[in-house]
């Protein structure tokens, strides 16, 4: 056993560590370094508690670190990049029911006799870490159906509401007051049991109402959600790393949800409310097909516009992770490079299905990070680009943004590449993206469609330059 003295230094050195990884990750070309501050952190705090904190059981928590470990690595050998948004959304929910099943066996746990104020404190923390992992839990399923597309995007609407969501925290707030009250009598397990399902229904309905255009800030509310979660269960069981590590996640979850919110020029609180966007992938309809003709370019014409231009901009989509086609547009951007043409790529920072999607693949394509640009970088340089290319993009090149006030997306900043010379957006078909929003974009006159699957077309592109 590790005297308490190492246990508290270990901690204090994970903490730094996980500040530290916090800061790496905020960049792309420090973000390995990011993540190996991080593990380095996790190992340190595992190993400090399992012979620091731990007394008994050894045996059982062996079994459980080999079977956890042996599923993590698993899932991290198996999973595709464009799984990775309702992977990061599954393991939200497992931080949530991790929460839900200590706050439950805290509670049976009579080992430690409370009383006064302290016992009412505990069962408080008891009563929050429950209630916040599972409705952590339950909308991190929902997010994982709609992401892997086992659940439509389109939102579910609810008649009245808002009054419902108003009613289910009423009731969660009067059942915390009467398990407080039981708590101290001895009992308390039914409003806490009562209370679990209220978090749990609260949660289905809260992501249901989300329409899929807003799935990446659901997946970084979840993501704070699940920090916030993580910290209660530390207040539960007086570990004041996972406090610290649980308040870090949460703080950063609920910036970058921000950050993302303010992107999208969308107020938070609206997101959560829901009922934005509609079910993505349908064919536009009749009224939508009237908005002109579209122009069909082939991989040829392609590839002689991109090698005469001086200036391409590429903008990758959730449809280049699809197909898998980063490394195929690796593979152009170096001819390409190699031709003396300028190449960048435009981000969106909602791009894909959670934060830093893009960015993550065309980091495992190995683009150099220096000619990776957000929106905000390169906007103003749309009207100087020669060849505009599209890849699997919808929503965030769509010009209803800014010219058709009543749209769903109205107001939401987007890349403005129909400023540029010609626009080239590769798609499998006319479909809408995933807000359900028609894209006028795609009958602009300086505007070409290459269809077909995005690996397929951009390997013939890349065969012709």
């Amino acid at each position: 056993m590790l005297s308490s003295g190492i246990v508290t230094v270990a901690y204090i050195a994970a903490t730094i560590l996980f500040i530290l990884a916090l800061g790496g990750l905020s960049n792309q070309e420090t973000a390995r370094r990011g993540n190996w501050y991080g593990i380095t952190g996790m190992a340190i705090a595992l190993l400090a508690t399992v012979f620091g904190v731990v007394t008994q059981h050894y045996g059982i928590l062996v079994a459980a670190l080999v079977i956890g470990g042996g599923i993590g690595m698993l899932l991290a050998r198996r999973v595709q990049m464009t799984q990775m948004p309702e992977l990061v959304a599954i393991l939200h929910s497992l931080v949530g029911l991790a929460a839900v099943a200590v706050g439950f066996a805290n509670f049976m746990d009579h080992s430690t006799v409370l009383t006064g104020v302290e016992k009412t404190i505990h069962d408080i923390e008891t009563y929050l870490g429950i209630l916040i992992g599972a409705v952590t839990f339950s909308g991190s399923v929902i997010a994982f159906g709609k992401l892997s597309g086992r659940i439509g995007g389109k939102p579910l609407l609810l008649p009245a509401r808002h009054w419902l969501n108003l009613g289910l925290l009423i009731a969660a707030i009067w059942f915390g007051r009467a398990f407080v009250i039981e708590s101290a009598a001895g009992g308390g397990m039914t409003p806490l049991i009562v209370m679990t399902v209220i978090a749990l229904l609260f949660g289905i309905h809260m992501v249901m109402a989300i329409g899929g255009a807003d799935m990446p800030v659901v997946v970084s509310m979840l993501n704070s959600y699940s920090g916030w979660a993580a910290s209660a269960t530390g207040f539960m069981l007086s570990n004041d790393l996972l406090i610290v590590t649980g308040a870090l996640v949460g703080s950063s979850g609920a910036i970058l949800s921000y950050i993302m919110c303010r992107a999208m020029n969308r107020k938070f609180l609206n997101v959560i409310a829901g009922g934005f966007g509609t079910g993505g992938g349908t064919s536009a309809s009749s009224g939508d097909a009237e908005q002109g003709e579209v122009v069909p370019i082939d991989a040829q014409e392609t590839a002689a516009l991109l090698a005469g231009a001086k200036e391409v901009m590429i903008i990758p989509g959730y449809g280049m992770a699809v197909a898998q086609a980063q490394h195929t547009v690796f593979e152009i951007t170096k001819a390409l490079r190699a031709k003396r043409v300028n190449v960048r790529f435009g981000i969106h920072p909602v791009a894909g299905r959670m934060p830093g999607h893009m960015n993550v693949l065309l980091a495992e394509a190995k683009v150099p990070y220096d000619i990776v640009f957000e929106m905000d970088e390169i906007n103003d340089d749309f009207p100087d680009v020669d060849v505009s290319v599209v890849i699997g993009a919808n929503d965030i090149v769509n010009p209803s943004a800014q010219e058709v006030p009543d749209s769903p997306i109205a107001g939401m900043p987007v890349l403005e590449c129909w400023k540029g010379d010609t626009t080239i957006v590769l798609k499998r078909s006319m479909a809408t993206g995933y807000a359900g929003v028609q894209n006028p974009l795609f009958f602009k006159e300086n505007t070409r469609m290459l269809f077909g699957d995005a690996k397929d077309t951009l390997d013939a592109v890349l065969k012709a330059l």
